[in-house]
């Protein structure tokens, strides 16, 4: 790994209070001097931390554009203390809120993977809602979503489930499903599919405000193409683009699959840049 991959430290910052407190830990990488592009938020999926193949490649081309880049890891993922069983969209978004809130970026891209596309647009509803109070808080100037998964639970769990499933939820809260990415079982806790019913968005218009750029795979077993499709239609006011991976699964971390991904992210930059310097300059030749 480059040298320059490697500089930032993790911070780390307490979230919540009392019994609720938690340490989320973060990775900040400060933009070149004088390089006023948005800075780049990474957001996980589902039991995925801020030091996996596309977060990595993500800084990396934040370092090479001198561009901010901001990671976290969820509570319960990766560095960050709290226990994954406490997780719920609510209490991730709250933690994400918490990390922009403290590194005050004037504007952001928010690359959203899986679930941390869901969380991406719960973000862009909670930034405008929070901004049109207090005229406060980052700008979103565009998003970049991978196979992205909003409402998961109630689209794509809870139409699914078994009969056994559901008698552990009801008698244990929870219920275990194999994990093909890990030997460790994916766990879906009662408190993520009620919590989840209330963080929707799926059930009316998604007004972000920024370009949005998805891309999803036709050979994802998680998350099926016709979901990104539907998303789509939710954001008739956005300037979306859908990029389908015809072979391409859930992850899209192939080498092909991250020159994907850095494409769109140089495209969102670009049109960021342009739409904030009417002539073209050196700086936005970087981009493109």
């Amino acid at each position: 790994m480059p040298d320059q991959l490697s500089i930032a430290q993790p911070q780390f910052l307490t979230v919540g209070e009392g019994e609720a407190a938690r340490e989320i830990a973060m990775l900040v990488r400060p933009a070149r001097a004088g390089n006023g592009a948005p800075a780049l938020v990474w957001l996980s999926g589902y039991r995925s931390d801020m030091s996996g193949t596309k977060a990595v490649e993500l800084d990396g081309l934040a370092a090479d554009l001198g561009l901010a880049c901001i990671r976290l890891d969820y509570s319960g993922h990766g560095l960050s203390g709290g226990s994954f069983s406490d997780g719920t969209i609510s209490r991730w978004l709250e933690e994400a809120l918490a990390v922009l809130r403290h590194v005050a970026p004037d504007r952001i891209i928010l690359v959203g993977s899986s679930m941390g596309g869901w969380i991406a647009l719960r973000l862009a509803q909670e930034l405008a809602r929070q901004g049109g109070v207090t005229l406060e808080g980052p700008k979103l100037a565009g998003m970049v979503l991978i196979a992205p998964a909003p409402d998961f639970t109630s689209e794509l769990i809870e139409p699914n489930l078994k009969a056994k499933e559901r008698k552990s939820l009801a008698e244990r809260g929870y219920f275990e499903e194999r994990s093909q990415y890990s030997p460790e079982p994916n766990i879906y806790t009662r408190a993520l599919i009620e919590d989840g019913r209330k963080n929707r968005v799926l059930d009316g218009i998604i007004e972000t405000g920024c370009p949005v750029h998805i891309l999803q795979g036709m050979k994802d077993a998680d998350v099926p193409h016709a979901h990104a499709m539907k998303l789509v239609e939710h954001l008739p006011s956005d300037d979306v683009v859908l990029t389908f991976v015809r072979d391409g699964d859930h992850r899209l971390s192939r080498p092909g699959d991250i020159a994907l991904l850095l494409s769109a992210v140089k495209g969102i930059i670009r049109s960021s840049t342009n739409r904030q310097m009417p002539a073209r300059t050196a700086e936005a030749d970087k981009f493109a």
